[in-house]
């Protein structure tokens, strides 16, 4: 990328983005770029990961002795041949690939002097600390940026960088709760339910990553880093989409509609004979062939009249008559089995699933044929890791899975001596002094 950039005479001079050969274009569209990975947990190592995918040279510095809060997050351990447990957190693994670990003291003086030998060669930084923590260090956009002016620094935070809550840690939970979804998730007569993943965690590594490489443009081609200041509040309020929008043009707070969508109906879980499926009428016309199929379905039901009723006939009256379009469709789809709806709403390309498991998802064959689970072998395990692939698709610089989850500390040395510059002799007075 664009390393030792300079001003001279009122210019800006810099080094141009790193040309590389087709081979390795191999590694991905990113190749050349490296990361500093100041980040733990979640939000930071995801964006993190996905960089390392894209083809980044991450480089992930550690507390020494403990590492990433997720390296303690467990049971569940990645599992041995045996089927006997390792000591990897599964938790952990699902975020640090094609990462290289470095355990780093950087609330020593010496520490924060490898952090600024390091960033001499580095693209990005990533944090996830809160607000003010790199400054008492100074670690902080504002103590690096005339030293490193064409740094992309990425802060990644509960609430970002300025504002009331700034200095506030922020976790996923958290965040579902301030930003409104508990309210919006879970039945109307029920207690407000948070998401079963953590999703504004990682909505908020999803757009960290779209803001670096934005900077990282700009970076290229004027030579000026930049903050990019993510807050998960400001992405999951973003992130609320057609719920911000129907209560900004409206004024009614949305109310909690168990699995019902709020401007479509039908469009929500549904009753068969055995089980449930999820349906997707989307529009009119996919109303009338799901009306179409209802008459296979139940010969003796009537659907056919629904595309007369005023009630049914048009998308914002559905919505209207939600109650009364629910409960005839129900009383008509417990009428079959879930696979006669699925097998016969895909025909009638209406949108359809039935409502699988994890073991289901991660046996389907369409998840499997789109190399959605990969393996990886893994320092300590004696049998190849099974982790979830990338999702992203290329036509030409392919993403690339080049390390698995690191031990440790597992390249501490090869950093600082490869790129730090350090001797071999200063590496151990370090390990002596605590600082690596």
């Amino acid at each position: 990328m664009n390393h030792y950039t300079m001003k001279t005479a009122g210019m800006i001079l810099f080094r141009p983005i790193r040309r590389c050969s087709s081979q390795a274009a191999k590694v991905g569209p990113l190749a050349g770029v490296r990361v500093l990975d100041m980040s733990r947990v979640l939000a930071g190592p995801c964006c993190t990961q996905i960089l390392g995918d894209l083809g980044a040279e991450v480089l992930k510095l550690e507390r020494p002795g403990a590492g990433d809060d997720t390296r303690a997050f467990a049971p569940p351990f990645l599992p041995k041949a045996s089927g006997k447990p390792s000591e990897v957190s599964a938790y952990f693994a699902a975020q640090n690939r094609n990462k290289a670990s470095m355990t780093l003291n950087y609330t020593k003086p010496e520490g924060q002097e490898i952090v600024r030998r390091l960033l001499k060669s580095s693209d990005v930084l990533v944090e996830n600390f809160k607000t003010g923590t790199l400054a008492k260090y100074g670690l902080s956009y504002n103590d690096l940026k005339d030293e490193f002016p064409s740094l992309v620094y990425c802060s990644i935070t509960g609430f970002g960088q300025t504002g009331p809550y700034s200095a506030r840690p922020g976790y996923d939970a958290l965040i579902q709760a301030m930003g409104g979804y508990m309210s919006l998730t879970g039945e109307p007569d029920g207690e407000p339910m948070k998401v079963g993943v953590p999703v504004h965690d990682l909505f908020a590594g999803l757009h960290g990553v779209v803001g670096i490489l934005a900077a990282l443009r700009h970076a290229t081609a004027t030579g000026e880093g930049q903050h990019v200041d993510i807050g998960m509040l400001d992405v999951s309020t973003a992130m609320l989409a057609n719920q911000a929008s129907n209560y900004l043009a409206t004024g009614k707070v949305p109310q909690r509609l168990g699995n019902h969508h709020p401007n479509i109906v039908p469009y929500q879980v549904v009753p068969a004979s055995d089980g449930f499926f999820i349906l997707a009428v989307g529009n009119d016309p996919t109303f009338e062939r799901f009306v179409q199929v209802c008459q296979r379905a139940a010969p003796d039901a009537g659907a056919e009249k629904l595309l007369q009723d005023e009630r049914f006939n048009a998308a914002a009256a559905r919505t209207a008559n939600r109650k009364l379009v629910t409960e005839t469709c129900n009383a008509i789809t417990k009428q079959r089995s879930v696979d006669w709806w699925l097998t016969e709403l895909e025909a009638a390309s209406i949108g359809c699933s039935k409502i699988q498991s994890l073991e289901e998802v991660f046996q389907d064959p369409h998840v499997l044929s789109r190399d959605m689970v990969i393996e990886m072998p893994v320092e300590g395990l004696d049998k190849p890791a099974k982790l979830v692939g990338s999702p992203y698709k290329f036509s030409r610089t392919a993403v690339s899975y080049r390390r698995s989850p690191p031990q440790l500390g597992q390249h501490t040395e090869e950093l600082l001596t490869d790129i730090a510059g350090y001797e071999s002799g200063e590496v151990e007075a370090l390990r002596k002094k605590g600082i690596v």
